[in-house]
C-alpha cells in the first residue's frame, strides 16, 4: 500500500430558500486516502459500460457520507461505484468526466 493522500469529498444538499426556490450548497470535507490506478478489469469493464474508470481511494468506511464527487490533485472525479468488504474501509471507483469537471 501506498502513503495516505489528502482528498476532498464534496457533498451536495438541497433546501428551499424563503422563495420556495429549491438551492444548492456543496459541501467540502478534507479526508486521508489510499490511491491506487484501477485494475485493467476495472478499467475494461467499466469503459464497455461507457465509464472512464481512473483511480480507487480507500478510505475509512465511517468517514464517507454517500458524496458523489471527490477532488485529487486539483481535479474532480465522479465516483461511480463503491465497494465494501465489511471492513473498517471502503473503496471508492473514480472516474473524470465532462458533466463532474465541466
Amino acid at each position: 500500500m501506498g502513503r495516505p493522500t489528502v482528498i476532498y469529498l464534496i457533498g451536495e444538499t438541497r433546501e428551499q430558500d424563503e422563495y420556495g426556490v429549491l438551492q444548492t450548497t456543496k459541501t467540502r470535507r478534507k479526508i486521508f486516502a489510499e490511491v491506487r490506478s484501477v485494475t485493467s478489469s476495472e478499467f475494461f469493464e467499466g469503459g464497455r459500460n461507457g465509464l472512464n474508470p481512473e483511480f480507487s481511494f480507500e478510505i475509512f468506511f465511517a468517514e464517507y457520507k454517500d458524496e458523489r464527487t471527490l477532488e485529487y490533485q486539483g481535479k474532480l472525479y465522479g465516483i461511480y461505484r463503491k465497494y465494501w468488504g465489511g471492513s473498517d474501509k471502503i473503496e471508492l471507483y473514480a472516474e473524470r468526466k465532462g458533466g463532474v469537471n465541466g
